[in-house]
This record gives C-alpha cells, structure tokens and sequence, in this order.
C-alpha cells in the first residue's frame, strides 16, 4: 500500500526569502559554527546493531583527528545555542559521545549524541539537511500539537532536538500486547486524536516508525502520549490517504486496539474533542500562524498534480466549497485549518442557544 501512497522520493524546498525573515524574527534562524555538509567528511562508519543484534539502520562515523576535535567542539557550540541560546559557559562539561548517520529515508540525518561529563546525563539531537516542508511541519507542530518543538535553521542546516520515547514500531512489538485492558483503551483514545490531528494538519506518512508512544506515570496508573517525530511530508503528498495514520499497514495493530476498545460513538467524540482543541489552538497561536500561513501561500511545497487531486479529495470529504480554488499547499492548508474554524464557532453557538 505504502509505495502507491507515497511518492519513491520527496524534492527538498529551499527556504525562501520570507521564510527566512519569519524564521529570524522567533529566533528560529542563527548562524550555526558547523553546516550538514561537514558532517558528510566522515572517513569510515561501523553498522549500530540494537540490544538484540539487529541492524538500525544508522551507522557510527568517525573522522579523522585533525577533523574530529573541531567537529566535537563545533557541534558543543550547536548544543548550546539549542538549548541555553549559546551560553557557552557549560561546554567544558558537555562531551560528544557519538555521531550517528541514518542510511535509510529521505532526510539521511545525523543523530548526535552529548554526554554531560559531571553526571553522564545524555541527550541527543540532529542535524539534517534544511528543506522548507520540514520546517512547516516543525512550525505546524510546535503551535497546534500538545508539545513545543525547539529547532534552528541556518541555510542549507537543520538541527532538531530529540523528541524522547518509545518507537511506534517498537512499542506495537514489544509493549501493546502486555497493557491493560484501561490501558489499550486510553492509547486507542490517543490514537484516535493523533489521526485527527495528523490529517487535519496535513502530516503524512504517520507510519509507526515517524512517532513515539510515551508512557507517563500519574500515582497508580500509566498515562500514555502519541507525540510525532518526523516532518519531512508535510504537505506534499496529493492522496489524503497519505494525512490518515490509520491507512498504513505498520498502525493496523493500533486500529486493532481501536476497533476492540471503543465504541463508535467514542470515536466520534475523541475526534470532535481533538478538533476543539486544535481550533483553540489556532486561534491561540494568532498573528504568528496567520504569517506563517500568508508565507506558505505564496510557497512551492509540493507539485501541481498533488495540490489538484488532495483539493479534490478534501472537498470530496468536506464539501467546502474553499478546496476547489486552491492552487498552493498554503492554501489547502488554510481551507482546512478555516474549516475547523468554522466548525468550532458553529458548535459553540449551538450549545449556546441550547442554554
């Protein structure tokens, strides 16, 4: 199903001229000491197996001395602006553990591991290479999910933090089968309002390797979050097919939970709750996603064919009358956010006139 859904390779988009001012103006755009391309200098890689000997995907790389102790001290400097705006009075104590490199996908990441030498707390983040759909996904997720998301952006350079928690894949193996019955019912909840709201805000390719499960205990229960982790479709793609997680082989055994733990009229409640909730974040988020909006009208995101058949399809299943006259992602994206809207304001005075 995945190969007639998504396209075998995604362009990247480059930034443009105003995105970049955007992108300054909330001090998402800095001028990183280190670019993706110096990465890529590496003189050999071994192959990162897991706890069980099975191949990751991602592959250690090292370089030569000359290179590695300005790489280290450059990707400290990277660290610091990410996380305390480049107050570099901590880099004495930060030590750079691991540079990992991703072979499969589109993006080909660097994963970087830190390691604060005074307590051997470690964390991660990555450098990618920049690409213009990315950083509306990013941009898109850090103002209407559940969760802030901190990125930079320096021309042709990406740097995320890391999302933390447990594979989607990973957990639907290992983890699902031994919840409780209370528990399945409240990740089938969860995953009802993340396919929510991966479609409504255009996300695509919601396969259960793009997201994490996060379990978070709360006195005597386990409370769990689906949180994405990978933005690289946001939308591109022209199936809607592609924005509903639900479709993907790799989640059937998550709709599996779904379909045996709620009830019909459940569904539909958790997706009228999740759709609130994002209409009082747009509206929340004000004159910052209005800009980013005004910015991806005028945006290339993605190809003409695609922007044709997903406008037909959204119309298909809205009705909205707005989805026939678009001609650029942006706008798809600002008929569909209109939509909630509109239905948002239309529920509450309803519920008005009922009082």
């Amino acid at each position: 199903m995945e190969e007639k859904l998504i396209s075998k390779k995604k362009p990247f988009y480059p930034v443009i001229e105003e995105l970049k001012k955007y992108l300054k103006h909330h001090s998402r755009w800095v001028y990183t000491p280190i670019y993706y391309e110096d990465l890529l200098r590496f003189s050999g890689s071994v192959v990162v197996y897991d706890e069980n000997d099975h191949d990751t995907l991602w592959v250690r790389v090292y370089y030569s001395d000359s290179e590695r102790e300005e790489i280290d001290f450059n990707l400290k400097k990277v660290y610091t602006l990410l996380h305390s705006d480049g107050n570099e009075s901590t880099m004495a104590f930060l030590n750079i553990d691991a540079i990992d490199y991703c072979t499969f996908g589109n993006s080909k990441p660097f994963r970087v591991k830190v390691r604060n030498i005074l307590n051997d707390n470690f964390t991660y983040f990555y450098v990618k290479k920049t690409d213009a759909s990315r950083v509306y996904g990013l941009e898109f997720e850090h103002m209407l999910s559940p969760h802030n998301l901190n990125f930079l952006v320096n021309g042709s350079t990406l740097i995320e933090e890391h999302i933390a928690g447990i594979p989607g894949d990973v957990f639907i193996e290992k983890y699902l089968d031994d919840c409780t019955p209370a528990e399945q019912a409240q990740i089938a909840k969860e995953y009802v309002k993340f396919n929510e709201r991966s479609m409504i805000r255009l996300l695509g390719d919601m396969r259960a390797y793009n997201y994490v499960v996060i379990p978070t205990h709360d006195f005597d229960k386990v409370i769990y979050q689906i949180r994405a982790i990978d933005f690289d479709q946001q939308s591109f793609e022209g199936k809607l097919m592609v924005y509903r997680p639900q479709f993907f082989k790799e989640n059937y055994p998550m709709i599996s939970v779904v379909k045996d733990k709620l009830s019909a009229d459940s569904i539909i409640q958790y997706k009228i709750e999740e759709r609130s909730i994002l209409a009082k974040r747009i509206l929340s988020a004000g004159k910052r996603l209005n800009k980013l909006m005004k910015i991806m009208n005028v945006d290339r995101v993605s190809k003409p064919e695609n922007i044709e058949n997903l406008s037909k399809e959204l119309y298909k299943f809205t009705k909205d009358d707005a989805f026939q006259t678009c001609t650029r992602m942006g706008e798809v994206m600002h008929a569909s956010f209109s939509f909630v809207l509109r239905n948002y304001k239309n529920m509450n005075l309803t519920n008005l006139m009922k009082s």
